[in-house]
């Protein structure tokens, strides 16, 4: 649906400045994540390097932007275009809400000071936090270029996430890592669950990229 949306842009200036609203976003929403990963895993502090509550801020703002765009402009060009508009105005709630996660994030880590090991459990932690990381760049390219082969790709070769980090939390839950303490324990739980949620809401965005409104958030669908 992405490529529909493009062919608007060389239309309309509202449309066009909601898509690369909704680009601003992804960008902004990486940052943030980033930075919340590196406070609760890789640093003995919660030292922010820039005010990710700020950067929220703008996240949000960006939102009703594109929300007001879009609305704006199907005032004006009437049903015609009403799936383009909604694709757009769905992807910025996953956006948003990867945002809300960020901060989620930051906050395990200021209740959590130390940095954050996952005991047994830490390779497999890297493993999921590189896929997570590497499908944020990746539906960053897919979207920005309406690449749907690259979006295909890699809805395909991520579809072992989400089972795994419910497996972990499971883990968690029946207490199979004797080493960790409660309080790790505890953190370590909302992380996945956390990380879980944006890595969802990627998907979500990615498969914009390949599918109509109504099957967002789903895997595409095969052509017979």
């Amino acid at each position: 649906m992405i490529k529909e949306i493009l062919s608007v842009f060389k239309s309309d200036s509202l449309l066009d400045r909601a898509f690369k609203r909704s680009y601003e976003m992804l960008e902004l929403t990486n940052q943030m994540f980033k930075e919340s990963k590196r406070v609760l895993r890789e640093t003995e502090n919660t030292e922010l390097d820039f005010d990710i509550y700020s950067q929220d801020f703008i996240i949000n703002k960006f939102q009703r932007e594109v929300r007001k765009d879009v609305f704006n402009h199907l005032a004006i060009s009437g049903n015609s275009e009403l799936p383009s508009g909604m694709i757009l105005v769905s992807i910025v709630i996953d956006l948003e809400r990867i945002g809300d996660f960020a901060k989620n994030i930051v906050q395990i880590a200021q209740n959590h000071p130390q940095r954050l090991h996952a005991g047994e459990f830490e390779s497999e932690l890297l493993e999921l936090e590189r896929a997570v990381e590497d499908s944020f760049g990746r539906t960053i390219h897919c979207f920005k270029n309406s690449d749907q082969k690259a979006a295909f790709n890699l809805l395909k070769e991520y579809k072992w996430v989400s089972p795994k980090f419910d497996a972990k939390i499971e883990s968690l839950i029946r207490g199979e890592d004797v080493t960790l303490t409660s309080g790790s324990a505890v953190a370590l739980a909302i992380y996945l669950r956390a990380l879980k949620r944006i890595f969802s809401h990627l998907r979500n965005v990615t498969s914009s990229v390949v599918n109509p409104f109504h099957r967002i958030g789903f895997k595409p669908k095969k052509h017979k």
